[in-house]
């Protein structure tokens, strides 16, 4: 059995170092878990170099820190940007499947699909791992040619 491409959205990074208070804790549980599975090689990790750019943003420099170092402890591969990537996040965006003010979010879908990744995991409820989205990304990469991917929060994986 082929190991699964994944892509990990800027917030499995930032849930890993989550605070331990309600509602966070099951998440953080799960995205180290997802962590764990990865180091075990059950999935080949990406990401992007917009989730790059989103932990330089970071403001509170011990908590950037700690997100880097996790791309480099468990070998997650930076992606560039490219034509294809940037094509599909503008057809998201067009399409209303990611709302225009977030750009980024459609970037991340979009480099997913375009490099040919089976899915992204994401904590990102609002405009990423969300219903509407998933069927609007699907249909949209359908049509220009591109697999569908997966689009998951991580308790959904958990379970693949």
């Amino acid at each position: 059995m082929e190991t699964a491409k994944i892509y990990l959205e800027t917030t499995m990074f930032s849930f890993y170092y989550a605070p331990d208070m309600p509602g966070y804790s099951e998440l953080k549980a799960q995205v180290r878990q997802i962590f764990d599975q990865i180091k075990a090689g059950k999935y080949e990790a990406y990401t992007s170099i917009y989730a790059v750019q989103e932990i330089e943003a970071e403001t509170n420099s011990e908590k950037r820190d700690t997100m880097k170092r996790l791309v480099i402890d468990y070998g997650v591969i930076v992606l560039p940007e490219n034509e294809d990537a940037k094509r599909l996040a503008g057809l998201y965006i067009a399409e209303k499947a990611v709302p225009a003010a977030y750009t980024t979010d459609a970037a991340h879908i979009a480099i997913t699909a375009a490099n040919g990744l089976d899915f992204i995991v994401s904590l990102n409820f609002e405009h990423i791992a969300r219903p509407w989205t998933v069927e609007k990304v699907r249909k949209v990469n359908i049509r220009e040619g591109f697999d569908g991917i997966g689009i998951y929060r991580p308790v959904e994986v958990l379970d693949l």
